[in-house]
């Protein structure tokens, strides 16, 4: 009666948490939904964390020795200034710089060899906020994604097999004031849909602390009113403009990594590659393809750790040469309503474990500055677009066992 008591009580948590605005790292796509793996560079596909290893590779959930409820959030800053120089545009700092990121996660071994789950986090989004500045459109766009996911493992030896379907609430909203006045204000509001997808992992342990894992998450295709067709209207007109739809799908994953723990001592390095080309939407605006590497270490004691890691993806956005209109509108959005080009992440963190039951874990992820730009002459006689990009987050967890 305790764990189900346990349970409803979790349930109900995570239904409190499902709406947040998010914003990009690899990506738009956060380079970790638990502490630890934050504070290692996101590595953890071999790695296991505990409950909160639940998204990042559903197969280590069957490292958990009892039930484990972890509970945490993080606090994300980003500071993005758009520069329009040469046009009728002008320079300005995006005011979406704060956001909170939740993260909740249950794992239990259900019976000798079978494990089990339940989980919700912020996952991905992007966005910025120009409103009041006439001289940048007003720009505000805000992209949120929240996912539902129950995990289930099974462990044999030393094989273990993981699956988590997932539901996936997302929210899309694009706006921005036209510079003809006859077009004026354009937008259709905030549009909202729930996509399904799954999540399937492996590892193997080698023995004398050596495990790997490969892990394959699907796409998850999104549909958001007519939130991408109004934002493009205006210039579907110009000859070479893609056709957009209304689909923005979340694209697929598929990621190996080696984790290697010596007494105190633990190192994890991940490879994922997230497919952004193949995905609708993205594809349309041109995103490439990213290759993600994260390297992390922990040094453990009996009731405390720290951590560091890295991790590095080139930006997805890409720059195409200013030699038609349709290819300086094409960048203009990117650059000024969806600037995901973070692409360095450096990490550090810890745990302190107060008794046998109750732990807190710290993250902090720094991204520094990145400088994107693009000429517009096509479009704007000397006019250039230029973005800076950086990230401060802050992550705090809670874990309770029993």
């Amino acid at each position: 009666m305790k764990r189900k008591n346990v349970w409803l009580k979790g349930s109900i948590a995570l239904s409190l948490l499902a709406s947040t605005a998010l914003y990009a790292t690899n990506g738009d796509t956060i380079i970790g939904v638990g502490t630890k793996v934050r504070a290692m560079g996101g590595a953890g596909i071999a790695l296991s964390h505990g409950a909160e290893s639940t998204l990042v590779n559903p197969a280590l959930i069957t490292e958990i020795k009892e039930t484990e409820i972890s509970f945490g959030g993080t606090v994300f800053m980003p500071t993005i200034e758009t520069k329009m120089v040469g046009s009728p545009l002008g320079t300005g700092e995006s005011s979406a710089d704060i956001s909170v990121i939740p993260a909740v996660a249950i794992a239990s071994q259900v019976r000798p060899g079978f494990y089990a789950g339940i989980g919700m986090w912020g996952t991905a989004g992007m966005g910025t906020d120009f409103r009041g500045r006439r001289d940048l459109m007003e720009m505000e766009t805000t992209l949120q994604l929240m996912q539902f996911a129950v995990p289930l493992a099974y462990k044999a030896d030393g094989l273990s097999v993981g699956v988590a379907p997932i539901l996936q609430y997302g929210s899309l909203d694009i706006r921005y004031v036209h510079s003809n006045p006859v077009v004026g204000q354009v937008g259709s509001g905030q549009e909202q849909d729930f996509g399904f997808g799954a999540s399937v992992g492996l590892t193997y342990d080698f023995g004398g602390g050596l495990t790997v894992g490969a892990v394959y998450k699907s796409e998850i295709e999104m549909k958001y009113g007519s939130s991408l067709t109004t934002a493009t209207g205006p210039f579907s007109t110009i000859p070479g403009f893609p056709t957009i739809t209304d689909t923005l799908t979340q694209p697929a994953e598929i990621g190996v990594g080696i984790g290697y723990s010596n007494g105190a001592h633990s190192f994890a390095v991940d490879y994922k590659r997230i497919k952004w080309s193949d995905a609708s939407g993205y594809k349309q605006f041109g995103w490439d393809d990213q290759d993600v590497i994260a390297v992390g270490y922990e040094y453990k004691q009996d009731n405390w750790a720290v951590r560091l890691g890295y991790n590095h993806a080139s930006s997805p956005v890409q720059i195409f040469p200013d030699t038609a209109p349709a290819n300086a509108a094409l960048n203009m959005f990117n650059l000024l309503g969806f600037p995901a080009t973070a692409e360095n992440h450096y990490t550090a963190g810890g745990s302190y474990a107060f008794n046998d039951s109750f732990s807190m874990d710290l993250a902090l992820v720094y991204s520094p500055e990145s400088k994107t730009s693009s000429t517009l002459a096509s479009m704007f006689p000397g006019a250039e677009i230029k973005n800076k990009h950086s990230e401060f987050g802050a992550t705090i967890q809670l874990n309770y066992t029993f």
